[in-house]
């Protein structure tokens, strides 16, 4: 380990291993095969990037995403590794180019697509080189029941088959117990060591509200607490997304649109302001995101309910990678419920699947609703258990606790309202009935004669449509399987209706906002001439990755930024000692960096 700790140091510029790093790396450097689990932004392309180093050959890492793999690329040309890309980016040329250099030797890594991977002509190719290790990234992508199933994943047993002797390091960032067993028997890994890290993201604060009007509350949301701030917006629908990115653009926010619907110069275009360009906010489909590296994410936004915790966390661990204070938000009603559930019911999916969807759905659901500690709930799901499980300090529900009441009565008097009008119609019309509001509707249908008109009128609207979304959440009402929308009883409703359970529900709460208590907001700290060296950095920052054509973290994170301006290094031996400078970073950009700094 002594020569991994100076490969760490030295080329990529890290002081220390964290967590579990050290141990897998000596493991795999050993020649042995594992499964890692750990947090995104927890470091774990280190684990296979200096196993390459170490051993002979070259390292090929399976990806999923080209954008992915040359941003690895990149970065990894930025402090002097050899590697590169073999994918659909590259011509024809191009590619036998990179096939050569890696006959030749010339490459620690390489990274490749599962579909070029699995080519007679790739796998030939790899059989003529020493192979240090095979790394495959997003490992989650082989289980059937994911959120990100990639069918050539399923192929990637052949490189034990064919290499056996090659060890084989497995990463994913989201894995509940299931998808954890499926990736091990799927790619031959029984004998493999496991690595779970902890997936606790302390500087990602959640918060989950009840949808009133998603756009006003969104742009509350951003003008409040993330203004001029990277980050993403997540929507089911590609029409969605679209109107809500010209929606923020007319607000006078940056703003781009992303969904498989668009074609590649589009995706590609947006997908590069967004990496490159600072405060630029992605409004995408569940298309966008995976293996993006951009640390400064401060924020992920979701204007409807995720499918799974798996893809929620996923989707909400793309903020805060540099390790500051991050929000994952998100507005949540019944429509939401109704629709995820519909879409379960109208696919052609076998029963089995279903099944297992339905029950990541439920799960889900009871994060939104519950009353305890979120950050808890997420852990648990994930198999992970906590010394303290009432509070984490940093969710929505730890800093302003949710009121529960009971609604026992009223959970019975819309139960009763749903039957009486013959389980045929959704909440809007349902509350109408409660409240006793003479609709055209209502009357049309003589609702206005059936016992439950105007039981309910004591409650507000809006609190009607919270009981509804959360009698649906509970089980207590489903929706039908014409699509219609209509909300009918269940089997558990029966004990409610009988007066055998009691139900509590969440109190409504309003958007309320965090800012005053964000953790790790370091700038606003800072007196005027740090101020201004901050600013100077981050201009030739800007430059030199513009110049370089790559995003800004690529030249140094954030992080790396504010260390400088803490600590004003005025010589290379003192810049040597700033966290993210390695040997090749400090030649190419030493002289630079001191002369901004040497009036400090």
């Amino acid at each position: 380990m002594p020569k991994a700790l100076s490969i760490l140091k030295e080329v990529f510029g890290y002081p220390a291993f964290r967590g579990q790093q050290a141990e897998i790396i000596a493991h795999l450097a050993n020649g042995g095969d594992c499964l890692v689990l750990m947090p995104t932004g927890g470091g774990k392309s280190l684990c296979y990037q200096i196993p390459a180093l170490l051993r002979d050959g070259v390292a090929v890492v399976i990806s999923p995403l080209i954008a992915l793999m040359q941003n690895q690329v990149a970065a990894l040309h930025e402090i002097g590794v050899r590697a590169a890309v073999l994918n659909s980016s590259l011509s024809s040329q191009e590619a036998i180019i990179v096939e050569q250099k890696l006959l030749a030797g010339e490459y620690d890594l390489l990274y490749v697509a599962p579909e070029r991977l699995l080519t007679t002509r790739f796998l030939h190719l790899i059989a003529r080189i020493p192979i240090a290790l095979f790394a495959i990234d997003e490992a989650h992508c082989v289980s059937q029941w994911g959120h990100d199933f990639r069918p050539e994943y399923i192929q990637l047993s052949v490189l034990h088959e064919r290499f056996p002797d090659v060890p084989r390091i497995a990463l994913t960032a989201t894995a509940d117990m299931d998808t954890r067993k499926e990736i091990i028997e799927r790619l031959g890994l029984d004998e493999a060591r496991i690595f779970v890290s902890s997936f606790d993201r302390p500087n990602i604060r959640y918060q989950i509200i009840d949808k009133t009007n998603s756009r006003a509350q969104l742009l509350t949301f951003l003008r409040t607490e993330h203004s001029g701030d990277a980050g993403i917006v997540y929507c089911l629908s590609r029409k969605k997304v679209e109107e809500t990115a010209a929606w923020l653009t007319a607000q006078g926010l940056r703003a781009v649109a992303y969904h498989a619907g668009m074609s590649m110069q589009e995706r590609s275009l947006n997908q590069e302001r967004f990496l490159r360009e600072e405060g630029i906010v992605m409004v995408a489909t569940i298309a966008f995101g995976m293996g993006i590296d951009k640390p400064d994410v401060r924020f992920v936004a979701h204007l409807d309910l995720p499918k799974s915790i798996e893809g929620y966390y996923q989707e909400t661990g793309r903020a805060g990678r540099d390790g500051q204070a991050a929000n994952a938000w998100m507005v949540y009603g019944l429509g939401d419920v109704i629709q995820q559930r519909r879409m379960i019911e109208e696919s052609e999916a076998q029963l089995k699947f279903k099944q297992v969807a339905a029950r990541k759905l439920e799960a889900m659901l009871s994060l939104c609703e519950t009353t305890t500690c979120r950050r808890f709930r997420i852990l648990r799901y994930f198999g992970e258990t906590t010394d303290d499980t009432t509070a984490c300090g940093n969710c929505d529900v730890c800093l302003n606790p949710p009121q529960v009441w009971d609604a026992t009565v009223e959970v019975q008097k819309a139960l009763s309202c749903a039957y009486r009008t013959g389980q045929n119609f959704g909440a809007g019309h349902l509350i109408d009935v409660l409240r006793g509001n003479l609709t055209q509707r209502v009357k049309e249908w003589n609702h206005d004669r059936v016992s439950t008109f105007g039981i309910g009128k004591d409650l507000h609207e809006r609190t009607w449509r919270a009981v509804f979304r959360q009698m649906v959440a509970l089980g207590l009402l489903t929706t039908d399987n014409e699509g219609h929308g209509s909300l009918n009883l269940t089997v558990a409703s029966r004990a409610v209706l009988k007066g055998q359970q009691t139900v509590y529900l969440r109190q409504q709460t309003k958007q309320k906002r965090f800012s005053e208590s964000r953790q790790g907001d370091d700038f606003a700290l800072l007196d005027s001439t740090e101020r201004h060296l901050w600013e100077q950095l981050r201009i030739w920052r800007a430059k030199t990755a513009k110049e370089h054509g790559v995003p800004a973290y690529v030249i140094f994170h954030d992080t790396t930024l504010r260390e400088l301006v803490r600590l004003c290094p005025q010589t290379e031996d003192e810049l040597r000692q700033v966290t993210g400078i390695g040997v090749r970073k400090l030649d190419k950009y030493g002289n630079h960096l001191i002369e901004i700094l040497r009036n400090c």
